[in-house]
């Protein structure tokens, strides 16, 4: 399928990450046009590829986060290797990386060297803990970043230990930040070379006019710190008023009644009816007019206290109904409701498949080809409806013959290596 131009048609990201974070926020920018040359170690590639493999030699879970990208392998210890990395950072506008701290350095890679290559260069870096301060040089995935984060500890119910979520949503939201920070650089970037370099900006008090070296200017997101940004006020609450949140299960803190309820049949629903009003309609629909006209529940603070109460009577309505008519009835009343989606509803939903969220390709395992396989549409979307995926997350090194060829370098860049530095 032809693509339609996309606000990033024309720009160009060399990525130096693996895993999930970087990747993540290469295909965000893959997917809305940018030309996306991801860098890959000899032999085994991203280590992305044998997570959650089911079959053959590439998982679901590689193809998805590369999607629209191109594979380049490189051995980046190499002088080679190192060459035809300088020579695409010459030709980017955007480099990711997310290995360890001063990785990028003993290779002979960093700021400097990439600014000397490529003055006006985009930077962005993802760690466990950022580029500078005490534990700058700790390696570390999401999931100690999570906790670190004070996002763990409100995950799951009071009287266990903390669990985590079903997906890697450390590195997603770092991706997301980091994708972000590119884009942002790049506007601010393009933003001055129009204005001149010796004219302000008008409107802008805090302009970015590239002064100072790269590593003054790198776009440094950390994945504990992106998960802290997400944690509202958990910090402000202790700061001000000496709370520390607990886990609250499938609740929210402060917030009743809102949480998942079991159904006839096994499936389970979510009920949001938290709001004054809609608490109201919620109780009347229930047939408990005795909680809707009660004055202590009029207000949610008095909602939060009495909520097992609460939780109870809608759980007990809830189970002598089916997901389906517990949504439909509460549609009518004006609460919001919904089932909670396992992955066979997703790929079945009427809402997204109308808005082009269920996209079926045929794909490779890297020993068979598997037809019409369901993969998650393009977000944000443009038009109403989401792009079309052009194509899913490369073969290892499908495309270094074509790049190297057009840096005008041969195969030995792409020569054999150890396993990369941790994260």
């Amino acid at each position: 399928m032809t693509r339609r131009r996309l606000p990033l048609t024309g720009v160009r990201v060399l990525e130096l990450g693996n895993y999930i974070a970087a990747p993540t926020a290469g295909r965000m920018l893959a997917d809305f046009g940018a030309e996306v040359i991801k860098v890959e170690r000899p032999d085994t590639g991203d280590e992305l590829r044998n997570w959650r493999l089911k079959a053959g030699t590439t998982s679901m879970l590689y193809r998805t986060i590369n999607r629209n990208k191109k594979s380049v392998v490189l051995d980046l210890r190499s002088d080679e290797g190192r060459k035809a990395a300088l020579e695409l950072v010459r030709r980017s506008d955007i480099v990711l990386e997310n290995f360890r701290p001063g990785t990028l350095e003993k290779w002979g890679l960093g700021p400097d060297v990439l600014e000397e290559a490529n003055p006006d260069l985009v930077f962005v870096r993802i760690s466990a803990f950022g580029q500078t301060g005490p534990m700058s040089e700790r390696p570390g995935f999401a999931a100690v970043a999570e906790g670190y984060s004070g996002f763990r500890e409100l995950v799951g119910d009071p009287d266990r230990p903390p669990v985590r979520v079903g997906i890697s949503i450390g590195d997603s939201i770092a991706g997301m930040q980091a994708a972000f920070g590119a884009v942002m650089m790049l506007f601010d970037r393009q933003r001055q070379k129009i204005a001149g370099a010796a004219e302000a900006v008008v409107g802008s008090d805090h302009s970015f006019e590239g002064e100072g070296p790269l590593s003054e200017r790198t776009v440094d997101v950390a994945l504990n710190e992106a998960m802290f940004s997400v944690m509202e006020s958990l910090v402000p609450d202790y700061s001000a008023f000496g709370e520390i949140r607990t886990r609250t299960g499938g609740r929210m803190e402060g917030i009743a009644p809102s949480n998942g309820y079991l159904c006839a049949g096994g499936r389970s629903v979510v009920i949001a009816g938290n709001g004054d009003g809609i608490f109201t309609r919620l109780m009347t629909a229930i047939d408990r007019n005795d909680l809707a006209e009660d004055p202590d529940l009029q207000a949610n603070a008095g909602r939060w206290n009495r909520r097992e109460e609460l939780d109870e009577a809608i759980g007990d309505w809830c189970a002598d109904r089916e997901v389906e008519d517990v949504v439909a009835a509460l549609e009518a009343a004006g609460v919001p409701a919904g089932p909670i989606y396992t992955a066979e509803d997703l790929v079945a939903d009427e809402q997204l498949n109308s808005r082009g969220m269920i996209q079926n390709l045929d794909v490779s395992t890297g020993e068979e080809i598997l037809d019409d396989v369901a993969f998650p549409g393009i977000t944000p979307v443009i038009g109403g409806q989401s792009l079309p995926i052009d194509h899913l997350g490369p073969d290892l090194g499908e495309h270094t013959e074509e790049v190297l060829n057009w840096l005008g370098l041969g195969r030995a860049a792409s020569g054999e290596s150890s396993e990369e530095d941790e994260t």
